[in-house]
C-alpha cells in the first residue's frame, strides 16, 4: 500500500526540518535546495512550491549547483542496472527502457557517459521521462558539442523538469 498523497496544507504546516525531509527526494541527494525554499512558505500550487526551488538555485553559487549536478547518477550505468540508486532514479531510467538495454545499446550509453563525463566533469542529466533510449542517446551525441556554460545550463534545466515531475507525482492541491 502506498503512502497517502502529501498536501500542499500539509507541507505549509510543517517546520523547515520536516518540510526539507519530506521533500527532499526532489533534488536528487541534495536536500538543501528544498530547506533554501522553505522560506517561501506558505506555497498555494505545487507550481509556485517548485518555482520557489527553483528561485534557490538560480541564486545557489556555481559550486552548489555542480553539487547538485554531481550528485545524479549516470544514466544507464552498472549502479542503474543493478538498481542501486534512488528510487526515483531507479523508476525514471526505467520509465525510459534504460533497465532492459541490449549489450550494444549499454556499451553505446557507457562510451557516451564517459566522453560527456570526460569533456564536462559531470555527468549527463535529461528528463528520461520525457524521453525513450534513442532521443536520450541523441540528445547525449549533440550535447557533447556544448561549452561548459551552456551544458551546466542545460543540466540546471533538466533538473528542473526532473524536480517538476516528482512533486507533481507526489504533492496534490
Amino acid at each position: 500500500m502506498s503512502a497517502p498523497p502529501l498536501t500542499l496544507a500539509d507541507l505549509n504546516r510543517m517546520n523547515r526540518t520536516g518540510f526539507a525531509t519530506t521533500l527532499g527526494f526532489a533534488f536528487e541527494l541534495s536536500p538543501w535546495v528544498v530547506e533554501r525554499a522553505y522560506d517561501a512558505a506558505p506555497f498555494d500550487s505545487v507550481e509556485s512550491l517548485h518555482a520557489a526551488m527553483m528561485a534557490v538555485l538560480d541564486a545557489s553559487p556555481q559550486a552548489d549547483k555542480l553539487s547538485l549536478i554531481r550528485a545524479h547518477p549516470e544514466l544507464a550505468s552498472k549502479a542503474a542496472v543493478a538498481r542501486q540508486l534512488t528510487a526515483e532514479s531507479n523508476a525514471e531510467q526505467a520509465s525510459a527502457g534504460l533497465d532492459k538495454l541490449t549489450p550494444e545499446e549499454f556499451d553505446r550509453f557507457h562510451a557516451l557517459n564517459a566522453a560527456y563525463r570526460e569533456r564536462f566533469g559531470f555527468p549527463f542529466i535529461i528528463a528520461v521521462r520525457l524521453n525513450d533510449k534513442t532521443s536520450i542517446l541523441a540528445a547525449m551525441q549533440a550535447r557533447l558539442g556544448n561549452d561548459e556554460a551552456t551544458e551546466i545550463t542545460e543540466a540546471i534545466a533538466q533538473i528542473g523538469l526532473i524536480s517538476k515531475l516528482r512533486l507533481q507525482d507526489a504533492v496534490t492541491g
